[in-house]
């Protein structure tokens, strides 16, 4: 009878998988023994696999280029990274390394963009997209870049008092982008999104606020779904309903030349993930080349803006298992040694699931579980994952530590849990790792962030000593 870990998984997935495999009874992820890793740096520990974030831009342009290539699709493709996904230095400049476009949606995101220009990182050239609601600070910092010659920074408008706040702020020529307000699933507690300007009132905007004034350029318009590009009947008839608004504003704009594609790819959140990334780009260049040839205009060039997709599978977090309670003839909680309410938010506060596999012990009997966190908050749990609604691992011994690890978590994670900051009830951040590797396939460590300690919680609270 085949009672160990390693068997349940083999014979509920197909395992092993591109990023993982194991030897020994110990997990490997991208070739990187994990136990080795905590035995160097202790647990918790939150780490970046770095090298994942060139390989899927990579995959993605791969993509890109070869639907439009085999369906003779006249226009350029730009990816663009999301930096509201992780605004770390680390990310932004590996991302930079494979020459990407910009997307904003904040005024410390052009704080951010000025820092990356200075270094070397980026140039005027680059496309820096500014999404979202913007007042005050945000306005002059986009115009402080149109005044400083980043010619190819667009703002995208979302609100009708958008433009003339911008206006105020800079006298040279820009380009813009407008955002459509794009209706929700039906399952929203909305029909439309509360971001964009209406399918039906873009193109009079276009004519009574744009087309009038010399000093602007409509590039691009943008289309965004909350839900992400899905094969469902709902985004095709979404991405319907913007090739409609640009073919309308195309015959009467010739400078429009950019349809902007929003909201981004799926990342793997469990072994038994399926996602064809290569027949969703084929179709959605299908259906914009099959729109424009019919309408007799040009393509557009295409933009996306991947954010998850860039940096999501970068990222893992590994725990301890400190304790066992059984509090009743059922139920055996796993104690972990850290909080996911405050180092994996997502799965608190939307019910976001990870990969869940355990470091060590692949070939030791397994049981059922429930795992909790350090806080005293009843919330602080995950209790369902790939294996539905259950949580199989191997079996706890008092003696023996058993180490999980939670996969593909480098999107918004730190940014939501407040990395640095405080944290709920107290707990601290983990010690945060980077993981590189050189050409010769040598994995490389360094330490980015030491766990957080007594006195950076006292000095934010005000008990310091001074």
């Amino acid at each position: 009878m085949n009672t160990r870990y390693i068997d349940l998984i083999e014979q509920t997935f197909e395992f092993p998988q591109e990023e993982f495999n194991t030897e020994k009874g110990k997990l490997f992820f991208h070739g990187i023994d994990l136990l080795e890793l905590v035995k160097e740096y202790g647990a918790p520990l939150k780490f970046t696999y770095l090298p994942k974030i060139t390989e899927n831009i990579e995959k993605a342009r791969n993509w890109f280029a070869s639907s439009m290539k085999k369906l003779d699709y006249n226009a350029n493709y730009y990816y663009c990274y999301c930096t509201k996904s992780s605004h770390f230095n680390f990310i932004l400049e590996e991302a930079l390394k494979n020459k990407v476009q910009i997307e904003t949606s904040s005024a410390f995101d052009i704080d951010i963009v000025k820092n990356l220009h200075k270094k070397g990182k980026l140039t005027k050239d680059t496309f820096i997209l500014s999404n979202g609601f913007k007042r005050n600070q945000y306005i002059v910092n986009i115009a402080s870049l149109i005044n400083d010659g980043f010619k190819n920074c667009i703002p995208i408008i979302d609100n009708y008092e958008e433009l003339d706040l911008l206006l105020n702020e800079t006298k040279k020529k820009f380009k813009v982008g407008i955002r459509i307000a794009s209706e929700e699933e039906p399952k929203f507690e909305f029909y439309t999104s509360r971001l964009g300007i209406g399918y039906k009132n873009i193109v009079n905007y276009y004519k009574n606020e744009i087309a009038t004034n010399p000093q602007v350029e409509l590039k691009m318009l943008h289309f965004f779904i909350n839900t992400g590009i899905k094969d469902n009947a709902y985004y095709w008839n979404e991405l319907s309903k913007c090739l409609k608004v640009y073919v309308d504003l195309k015959k009467i704009c010739p400078t429009l030349d950019s349809l902007n594609i929003g909201g981004g790819f799926p990342i793997k959140n469990s072994l038994a993930f399926e996602y064809d990334y290569e027949y969703m780009v084929e179709e959605i260049i299908n259906q914009v080349k099959i729109t424009c040839d019919e309408e007799g205009i040009n393509v557009p060039h295409i933009f996306t803006e991947f954010g998850s997709f860039t940096v999501g599978e970068a990222g893992g977090v590994i725990y301890e298992v400190l304790y066992q309670k059984k509090q009743n003839d059922r139920e055996k909680w796993n104690m972990i040694n850290s909080s996911f309410i405050t180092t994996l938010p997502d799965s608190w506060a939307i019910n976001r699931r990870f990969i869940m596999l355990p470091i060590n012990k692949w070939h030791r009997k397994y049981e059922r579980v429930l795992l909790g966190g350090l806080t005293c908050d009843s919330d602080d749990y995950y209790n369902a994952e790939q294996h539905i609604n259950a949580i199989y691992l191997p079996v706890y011994e008092n003696d023996s530590p058993l180490y999980i690890g939670f996969f593909n978590s480098g999107a918004y994670q730190e940014s939501i849990g407040g990395f640095g900051g405080l944290q709920h009830c107290l707990i601290p951040h983990p010690k945060h790792i980077l993981i590189q590797k050189d050409e010769q396939g040598n994995i490389t460590t360094t330490l980015f962030k030491d766990q957080q300690k007594t006195e950076e919680f006292l000095s934010i609270l005000g008990y310091d000593n001074n």
